[in-house]
C-alpha cells in the first residue's frame, strides 16, 4: 500500500478561526478605548460598522464553504473541550463592555450623535452574545445552562433561555410559534409579536413545568425570574455606582441587542410552514424548515447558527459539528447581509417571496402566510402560475409518524438526541417524580434535553 491511497486525517480547518466571535466583544473594548484616548465620536459608532459593513463584505469576498465533517469525527469534535472554552471566552469581555459603556455614557458630554453610536455598539455586540447564549442553552450540564442565563442579563432577554430550548424548537414553523415569521409579514409588524408572543410563551413553559412539580410560578426554581433576576442584579449594581444617568443607556442598548436577536428569527424561519399529517400533528421539524447560508465569516461568528437546518434536527449538536444538507433552502447571502433588507419590506418582499415560492415549487397554500395578506399572495401566486406553469403543483407531504404503543415498557428513548425516560427515575424538573408511568404523560410533552421530539416520538427500549 502507497501512501496515496492512506487516508488523510481530518483536521478542522477553521479551529483557530472560531475565535473571531469573542474577539468581537475585545474589539468593542478597543473601540471605547480609542474614544477615550482622541474623543472621536464617530468611532462609537463602531458597532453597526461592524455589523452592517464590515461583516457583510467579508462574506461577500471571502465566499461560502459548504463542507462537512465526516461522521467519524464528531465524537471527537463534541468531546473537545477547546470549543467549548471558545464560547465561554465571549462572556467576560462582554460583561466588561457592558459596564465601560454605561460610564462612557455617564461621564462623557456626549453629543446625540454619539450616545446613539455608543448605545448601538454596545447592544450589537451584547444582541451577538445572545447567540452564545443559545449554544449553552442546549447544552445538557448545569454549569453550561446558568451560564446562558448570566449571557442574557446585559441584553435583559433572559426568558429566551426557556422559550427558544422547550418552545421555539417545539413549535417553529408553524403559526403557533411567536419566533417563526409569516409570508408578508414586516419585521416592524413581527418584533412587536415575537418579543411579547416570547415574554407570554416562556411563562407559560415554566408555569407549565412547575405546576407539575407542585409549585408555583413565582418559584425561585421558575428560569425566568432567575435569569430576569441576574439582569436586575447587574443593571441595579451597576446604577447604584454610576447614578441613574446609566440606566437609559442599559435600557436602550438591550432593547437593540434583542432586536438584533428577533431579525435574525425573522430571517431564519420566513414563509416556512411545517405541514400537518393524517392524526393533525404537525410533521417534524426537517431541513426543508429554516433558512440557510453557508458564508464563512458570519458563520464563524455566529458558530454556525446559519447551518440552521441541522441545529433544529439536532439542538444538542455543538456548533463545530453542524452540517449542510443540500436540500435545506439556502439564502442569498448570510445574515449579515441580509438585516438591512429585513428593515426595507418592500426589498425583503421581492428578494424573499420568490424564493419562498420556488421553495414551494408555486403552491403557496403550503406557505406560512400571514393571515391578513393570505388571499392577495395565493391569488397572486395563483395567476403567475398559470401563466407560467399550469401543472406547478407539488405532491402532499408525508404525514408524521404513528404513535409508538410502550405500554409494558419502562424505560424510552428520544429518537432525536438519545435522551432516556426511565419510569423509576422520572424527570423530577419536568414535574413527573420517580416512578410515574409513561401512560401518564402527555403526548404532546417534548424532550426536555432537545425539545425535537414529543413523547410519541420516543422508542421504546426492550431491556
Amino acid at each position: 500500500m502507497t501512501t496515496d491511497t492512506l487516508a488523510t486525517p481530518w483536521v478542522d480547518s477553521k479551529r483557530y478561526l472560531w475565535l473571531l466571535s469573542p474577539m468581537l466583544p475585545v474589539l468593542g473594548l478597543l473601540i471605547l478605548g480609542f474614544f477615550e484616548l482622541t474623543g472621536i465620536g464617530i468611532a462609537l459608532w463602531g458597532g453597526p460598522i461592524l455589523v452592517y459593513g464590515v461583516i457583510p463584505l467579508m462574506d461577500r469576498i471571502i465566499g461560502s464553504d459548504a463542507s462537512n465533517p465526516p461522521e467519524s469525527v464528531v465524537a471527537q469534535l463534541e468531546s473537545d473541550s477547546y470549543y467549548r472554552y471558545v464560547v465561554y471566552a465571549y462572556i467576560p469581555s462582554q460583561f466588561l463592555l457592558t459596564i465601560w459603556g454605561a460610564w462612557v455614557a455617564v461621564h462623557h458630554d456626549l453629543s446625540i450623535f454619539e450616545f446613539i453610536g455608543l448605545v448601538l455598539s454596545v447592544g450589537a455586540l451584547n444582541g451577538i452574545a445572545i447567540n452564545t447564549a443559545h449554544e449553552l442553552s442546549h447544552k445538557r450540564d448545569e454549569f453550561g445552562r446558568w451560564m446562558a442565563k448570566l449571557t442574557l442579563a446585559p441584553v435583559a432577554y433572559g426568558h429566551f433561555y426557556a422559550e427558544h430550548v422547550r418552545g421555539h424548537h417545539k413549535n417553529v414553523a408553524t403559526p403557533e410559534d411567536p419566533a417563526s415569521s409569516k409570508m408578508g409579514e414586516t419585521f416592524w409588524a413581527f418584533l412587536p409579536r415575537t418579543m411579547i408572543g416570547s415574554v407570554r410563551s416562556a411563562w407559560k413553559i415554566e408555569g407549565e413545568r412547575l405546576n407539575r412539580l407542585g409549585k408555583g410560578v413565582w418559584s425561585l426554581d421558575n428560569d425566568n425570574l432567575q435569569a430576569w433576576t441576574m439582569t436586575i442584579v447587574f443593571f441595579g449594581v451597576i446604577t447604584a455606582v454610576l447614578g441613574w444617568a446609566a440606566l437609559p443607556f442599559l435600557l436602550l442598548q438591550a432593547f437593540y441587542g434583542a432586536s438584533l436577536l428577533e431579525v435574525i428569527n425573522y430571517i431564519e424561519h420566513y414563509g416556512l410552514l411545517r405541514q400537518k399529517g393524517p392524526d393533525g400533528r404537525y410533521v417534524r421539524c426537517m431541513p426543508e424548515h429554516s433558512w440557510n447560508s453557508n458564508h464563512i465569516v458570519t458563520n464563524l461568528v455566529l458558530y454556525q447558527l446559519q447551518r440552521h437546518s441541522d441545529h433544529h434536527a439536532h439542538p444538542t449538536r455543538s456548533f463545530q459539528a453542524l452540517r449542510h444538507f443540500e436540500e435545506s433552502p439556502q439564502l442569498p447571502s448570510g445574515y449579515a447581509s441580509m438585516l438591512i433588507p429585513a428593515y426595507i419590506p418592500a426589498l425583503w418582499f421581492r428578494q424573499m417571496d420568490p424564493l419562498v415560492a420556488k421553495h414551494y415549487k408555486g403552491d403557496l397554500s403550503k406557505a406560512n402566510i400571514l393571515p391578513s395578506k393570505r388571499e392577495k399572495i395565493l391569488n397572486s401566486a395563483l395567476n403567475r402560475a398559470r401563466m407560467e406553469n399550469p401543472a406547478h403543483m407539488s405532491p402532499i407531504p408525508e404525514g408524521a409518524p404513528t404513535h409508538l404503543k410502550t405500554d409494558g415498557h419502562a424505560r424510552f428513548q428520544c429518537s432525536d438526541c438519545g435522551y432516556i425516560y426511565d419510569e423509576s427515575k422520572g424527570c423530577p424538573k419536568e414535574g413527573f417524580p420517580a416512578g410515574t408511568l409513561w401512560t401518564k404523560i402527555p403526548d404532546s410533552w417534548p424532550c426536555p434535553d432537545c425539545a425535537v421530539r414529543e413523547k410519541v416520538d420516543f422508542v421504546a427500549l426492550n431491556d
